[in-house]
């Protein structure tokens, strides 16, 4: 039997096993610190609804709130996605060759940026013909 020299490996791979454990420790603690601090009130909590929303009384005509949802939604989005969706919002149901004339982008702008913005949920289509009829996202209609 000859002499091993050095460190045996079976020490490495207990250090490896203890140097995992350790950094799965901290992600774990680490995450439920994240998770609890962006998951909201709980219902021990109480809940502030001054967060920038203004309470509506029953003088304020709902047009009003329709503009502020529609306001919110185009502030977040670039240039090109509001002056995409903000005719949408408008008029329900425009086909792209009206929407292409309103935005006056090029048809491949005006469908990579529809097929974007229906990625992400803010329209859908329907298919017309050769062309496409499209509407805002019932979650949108109803923000607004």
């Amino acid at each position: 039997m000859t002499a091993m020299h050095g460190t045996h490996p079976v020490w490495y791979l207990l250090g490896t096993v203890f140097i995992a454990s350790v950094i799965a420790g901290v992600y774990v603690g680490v995450r439920d610190r994240i998770v609890s601090a962006t998951a909201g009130p709980t219902a021990s909590e109480p809940v502030d609804d001054t967060t920038g929303t203004e309470q509506l009384s029953s003088d304020q005509p709902a047009q009003h709130t329709k503009n502020e949802a529609k306001r919110r939604i185009l502030d977040l989005l670039p240039d090109d996605e509001k002056r995409i969706l903000e005719p949408v919002l408008d008029s329900p149901g425009l086909t792209q060759i009206e929407l292409r004339d309103r935005s006056n982008f090029s048809k491949s702008k005006v469908s990579q940026t529809v097929t974007d913005l229906e990625k992400r949920g803010l329209l859908y289509r329907e298919p017309q013909g050769r062309t496409y009829r499209i509407y805002p996202a019932e979650d949108v209609e109803n923000e607004q």
